[in-house]
């Protein structure tokens, strides 16, 4: 799906005069039976009315993120319990009905890589689910890959294929063809499958805990990143001194201020390789910024005065309030080949435990645990591998290993793991 966090709940539908009745939609697959295709206001009470007599709803969406600030939503699917509907998200015109009905406790929502859901959700009430399952989530919690495509997982946990079609589909257009329409409502129509299926792995494995842990993080990460200002995304910005950083803090925020203005993508009002290079150079003479090859766009001749004000607020920031001057004692250089080797011993550990090695985390990862148990670790937050369902899985195999009770040797070379642990 597009990486973009949120979406435009604003339609130029005019108002829903009269109750209407849902429109019921033979499928294709006559065995999967009709769906319901929402297109008024009144249609989305029925259908929440509807939804609010089950314990669980799975939903996906369809939208559309290059040409705005924030996505634009363009259909929501949803599957419950004798219930497949489509919601027409540019002709509907007030959504939060339907958010507002996730959020009610007692109730699951399911989601395949949910982090856009999760975001139009928070841009729209500012709310989270009630209680959250991401199949994609559980997949990795019980198998060996992760992330997976909802695709893949069907394939895999249920066997069944599903549509590959429409990947291209512009969801902005109307009307929707019967097979754009298909193509939508298969991507929820096995979620409450997967969910069951999943669940009771889980359970088989004793890692509805782990699960429902996982979540709680991930949802904490995903409203940080909504609401945060992530101006360290800019690409190019590793090595930069401090100075330099401070310039492109102040750039990305006035880049992003104008791309909200104008409801258009921040990097078409200014690519990060523009923006990287006029924190290199350090000038806020407008003569000097206009110099720069790729500045030279009409469409950026009227913003050069507000690029100029950002650079000299940049240059302007006492030395103690440039981002990037955190002290830390530096850990020796051993802990990265470490943090490697053990990495690639613990993948095997995961593989054999049904757990895909990059939901437990990376070599990265590994030399941060080892940084934390060896005292060099100045964090406030202990790393990922040190804390819940991850140091239960991980830190008794790595304290042995750092204490002699556990070595590494190499096993079958041919073996998918040729690395083996053994217990001394």
């Amino acid at each position: 799906m597009p990486d973009s966090p949120f979406c435009s709940l604003t339609s130029l539908a005019p108002p829903d005069p009269t109750p209407q009745a849902i429109t019921r939609v033979p499928n294709p697959r006559t065995s999967s039976g009709p769906y319901d295709h929402v297109t008024t206001d009144s249609q989305l009470e029925q259908l929440v009315q509807r939804l609010a007599g089950h314990s669980h709803v799975a939903f996906d969406t369809e939208f559309v993120s290059e040409h705005t600030y924030r996505s634009q939503l363009c259909l929501i699917q949803v599957a419950a319990p004798d219930t497949l509907a489509v919601i027409d998200t540019l002709k509907v015109r007030e959504l939060e009905p339907f958010w507002r009905l996730l959020t009610e406790p007692g109730r699951t929502t399911v989601v395949h890589a949910g982090r856009e859901e999760m975001g139009f959700i928070l841009h729209a009430i500012k709310a989270r689910p009630a209680t959250l399952f991401d199949v994609q989530v559980a997949a990795g919690l019980v198998d060996h890959d992760y992330p997976a495509g909802y695709a893949s997982i069907v394939r895999r946990f249920l066997h069944l294929q599903t549509n590959k079609g429409e990947t291209r589909t512009d969801w902005r257009q109307r009307p929707l063809s019967p097979a754009q329409m298909e193509y939508a409502i298969d991507d929820v129509r096995h979620l409450e499958e997967l969910w069951q299926h999943l669940e009771g792995r889980l359970d088989s494995l004793g890692r509805k805990t782990w699960m429902q842990e996982e979540m709680a993080m991930w949802l904490d990460d995903v409203e940080e990143s909504f609401i945060r200002k992530r101006w360290r995304r800019i690409s190019g910005l590793s090595g930069m001194p401090r100075r330099e950083l401070g310039i492109a803090r102040e750039l990305w925020h006035w880049r992003d201020s104008v791309a909200e203005s104008r409801d258009m993508p921040p990097k078409r009002v200014l690519r990060d390789d523009l923006l990287v290079e006029l924190c290199k150079r350090k000038s806020a003479d407008p003569k000097q910024v206009s110099a720069i090859r790729g500045m030279q766009r009409s469409d950026l001749r009227h913003i050069i005065d507000g690029i100029s004000d950002a650079i000299a607020r940049g240059l302007a920031l006492p030395e103690d309030e440039l981002p990037g001057g955190e002290r830390h004692r530096a850990p020796p250089p051993q802990l990265t080949v470490l943090g490697q080797f053990l990495a690639t011993a613990l993948a095997g550990v995961c593989r054999k435990e049904h757990i895909a090695p990059a939901m437990v985390g990376t070599a990265s990862d590994m030399r941060d645990l080892l940084a934390f148990k060896l005292g060099y670790h100045d964090e406030e937050r202990p790393p990922l591998l040190a804390s819940g369902w991850r140091a239960q899985l991980v830190g008794p195999l790595v304290d042995d290993l750092l204490s002699g009770r556990a070595a590494l040797r190499i096993g079958d070379v041919r073996s998918h793991d040729p690395l083996v642990i053994e217990r001394l």
